[in-house]
């Protein structure tokens, strides 16, 4: 029976068990009292009350953006399938069958960046990420990604790992490491990958309990923006009807920045923002700040342009660096090395992303790399051509001498000597 049958069909003569209900983001079928215990350790209550999970979390503005962000960022990048020719040669391998999977498709619905973000969204929430490793004549011909909640992981008195996958219907499969394509996050044991919402949970759940009672506040008025004053004292019916015409006038906003008509000689007093609303805002800042430090994002990009992310530089291309340096590349390595290991059976064969390509959104930058690439005789016209998509033109395959280099002949030059004006 193949890997596919075994994972999703089952065999047809096996008596199949009750099928449970389950969560479209995914879940676990509860058999065990070890698997009751894990599920109540990872649904504990944050110190603010509020209940921090995977799920939960996304709810948070600060945790959505930091994992959209690094997400995105691992999804767009183009990544490459190379073959190592000598010690200084590599070249494309688009005719190798891996480079379909990582670049054409991955699996029978999803696109390469669709898969990639997936993925790396299990893994910025979860710690994990898995997907299922078809094969055909020694060829992955498919990546089929699983859900981090129905994966088990363990690890054989051998050293080698099993993974046990638990069905929609409560079925077990076991597989094999070489049938699963593992992505693990930071990690305490070398084996399963410990998830940012584990140790941010109560920055997590103090976020989400600031955004329930933001909004409890907001739905019920209970903040007191004035205070209108009676010379005298309201009877019954001229309180309700008092009251009745605010909660009218209040009703959905549509009365915003209209004049109330007051009766019977009342004022209204305006009362500024207490000392209260300014401690909520600025904790909201500080819970926004927090969470991205766990998931290693500059505030900035967040929306907090409070100055608290200064240590990534003060200027929007330091903070871009920062992040590119400290967060990114590691997310890029640990896709680029997992690849190589799981995937790639040659020695010469390797997954390689195309760092430039972070560069693609700024032109200036962009060009100004490619003229001292050039100058310096790091690439021809024709290979910037190629980074910019064009087709080669004739003489383009030319590197240049760096400048006032000793002894340089100009025999490679062909003549040309403003590297800046040829590609």
């Amino acid at each position: 029976m193949s890997i596919w049958s075994r994972l999703w069909n089952g065999s047809q003569s096996q008596p199949q068990p009750r099928a449970a209900t389950q969560p479209a983001g995914g879940g676990v079928i509860i058999t065990t009292p070890k698997q009751l215990e894990d599920a109540i350790a990872g649904a504990l209550q944050s110190a603010s009350g509020v209940t921090v999970n995977a799920t939960t979390a996304m709810r948070s503005a600060a945790v959505y953006g930091s994992v959209r962000i690094i997400s995105g960022a691992v999804a767009t990048i183009p990544l490459h399938v190379k073959r190592r020719v000598s010690d200084r040669e590599r070249e494309d391998m688009s005719d190798h069958p891996l480079w379909k999977i990582l670049r054409r498709k991955p699996n029978r619905w999803q696109t390469p960046s669709q898969f990639r973000k997936m993925l790396q969204a299990h893994l910025l929430l979860r710690g994990n990420a898995y997907a299922l490793i078809v094969t055909s004549r020694r060829n992955v011909i498919e990546l089929i990604p699983m859900h981090p909640d129905r994966v088990r992981c363990d690890q054989e008195s051998d050293l080698s790992l099993v993974y046990t996958y638990t069905r929609r219907d409560g079925r077990e499969i076991r597989l094999r490491q070489e049938e699963v394509f593992h992505l693990v996050g930071l990690t305490l044991d070398g084996v399963h990958g410990v998830s940012p919402i584990t140790y941010a949970r109560e920055s997590i759940g103090l976020s989400l309990a600031m955004e329930n009672h933001g909004a409890t506040m907001f739905r019920n008025g209970a903040r007191v923006g004035s205070v209108l004053k009676h010379p005298g004292q309201l009877g019954p019916e001229g309180l309700a009807f008092l009251k009745s015409s605010l909660d009218d006038y209040r009703s959905g906003g549509t009365s915003e920045g209209k004049d109330l008509i007051l009766e019977e000689g009342m004022s209204m007093e305006q009362i500024g923002m207490t000392s209260e609303d300014a401690q909520f805002i600025e904790s909201r800042q500080f819970s926004r700040s927090d969470i991205a430090m766990f998931f290693g994002v500059p505030p900035s990009m967040l929306g907090d342009n409070t100055g608290s992310d200064s240590n990534w530089g003060t200027g929007l291309e330091q903070k871009s660096l920062g992040f590119v340096t400290y967060t990114l590349e590691d997310h890029l390595t640990t896709w680029e090395e997992t690849i190589n290991r799981d995937l790639v059976t040659e020695d010469d064969i390797y997954a390689r992303f195309n760092r430039a390509a972070l560069v693609k959104g700024d032109i200036k930058a962009r060009w100004e790399a490619y003229v001292r690439a050039l100058q310096w005789g790091v690439l021809s016209p024709n290979d910037v051509r190629a980074l910019e998509d064009e087709n080669p033109r004739d003489g383009g395959d030319v590197y240049y001498d760096p400048p006032n280099t000793a002894g340089a002949s100009g025999g490679n030059t062909g003549g040309q000597n403003d590297p800046s004006q040829t590609a």
